[in-house]
C-alpha cells in the first residue's frame, strides 16, 4: 500500500489567499484521479468546505480529538492524499503540534510523505516566517508560494533581501500563483463551486449553470497556468502517482 501523503497549506498572516491555493490543489488532484480528502481548520465555519463540501471536514487543530480525526486515520482512510488548510496565523503552531505528536518524526523516517505550501505575504514580516518554519522542515517538501491572486503589485521586497531568507532553507522550492481577473474571481466566489465546475459551467449539484463565457475563459486560462506550476514540481510524483491519464485541457477535466 502506498504511504499516505499530507499537504499542509498555511501562513502566519491572513489575507494571502491560502484557501485559494488549497482549492486549486483539490481540483488538480481530482483531474488526476487521485483520491483526496481535505480538512478545513477555519472552525466553526470554513471557506474550503463551502467550495468542496463532499470531501472536506471542518476541524479544530488545536484539540487532541480533532488531531486524532486527521492523523489516526491516515493509514485507514481510502483517499491517498490529505490536504489541510490551516487557519490564518496558525501555521507555526500547527507545525509545532505535528512535532509534538511525532508526525514530523514519522515523515522524517519515510513513513509519511509530507509537504508544506507556505503562502507568503507582501511584507518582510512574512519573510520572517520562513526562518521560523524552517525548523520544522526536515523530512518535508517545502514550497514557498508567491500568490498574486489578490494584487498585481503584491511583492515589493528587495530581491537580495528575499534571497537571503529563501536560501536559509535547504531544498525549498518556489511556486508562483498568477493573478486571476478580479471579476472572474468574484464570480467564482459567488457561485460557491470549485474552479473546475465553474469552467465546466456546472452548479453546486452538477446541474447546468449559466456562467459568463468570458469569465469562464479567464478561469480556464488561469487554472491551466496554476496546474503547469504543479506539473513543474511533479506534484503527482510527490503523492505517489505518476502523472498520466489527465487531460492537460482544463475544460475537458471539468467535464469528467
Amino acid at each position: 500500500m502506498a504511504k499516505p501523503a499530507v499537504i499542509v497549506v498555511g501562513a502566519d498572516k491572513g489575507g494571502v489567499g491560502k484557501t485559494t491555493v488549497s482549492r486549486t490543489l483539490l481540483d488538480y488532484f481530482s483531474a488526476n484521479n487521485i483520491p483526496t480528502r481535505a480538512f478545513d481548520t477555519e472552525s466553526p465555519r470554513g471557506t474550503l468546505k463551502r467550495f468542496h463540501p463532499g470531501i472536506t471536514e471542518i476541524v479544530d487543530m488545536t484539540t487532541t480529538a480533532d488531531q486524532m480525526k486527521i492523523f489516526d486515520t491516515l493509514n485507514t482512510a481510502t483517499p491517498s492524499v490529505t490536504v489541510i488548510d490551516v487557519r490564518a496565523g496558525l501555521l507555526s503552531p500547527a507545525l509545532a503540534s505535528l512535532r509534538d505528536i511525532g508526525f514530523l518524526d514519522a515523515a522524517r523516517s519515510g513513513q509519511i510523505t509530507f509537504a508544506v505550501f507556505h503562502i507568503l505575504g507582501p511584507s518582510i514580516a512574512s519573510l520572517d516566517e520562513i526562518a521560523e518554519t524552517a525548523n520544522f522542515m526536515i523530512g518535508a517538501k517545502y514550497y514557498l508560494v508567491k500568490n498574486f491572486i489578490n494584487n498585481t503589485s503584491f511583492f515589493e521586497w528587495d530581491q537580495a533581501t528575499y534571497n537571503s531568507y529563501f536560501h536559509r532553507i535547504k531544498d525549498a522550492t518556489e511556486l508562483t500563483i498568477p493573478k486571476l481577473n478580479e471579476m472572474a474571481y468574484e464570480q467564482v466566489e459567488v457561485s460557491s463551486v470549485p474552479f473546475l465546475k465553474f469552467v465546466a459551467n456546472k452548479g453546486v449539484q452538477d446541474e447546468p449553470a449559466n456562467y459568463s463565457f468570458v469569465l469562464r475563459g479567464y478561469v480556464r486560462h488561469w487554472l491551466a497556468n496554476v496546474w503547469s506550476e504543479f506539473d513543474r514540481i511533479k506534484l503527482t510524483d510527490l503523492v505517489g502517482k505518476d502523472k498520466g491519464g489527465r487531460s492537460t485541457n482544463v475544460a475537458e477535466a471539468g467535464e469528467k
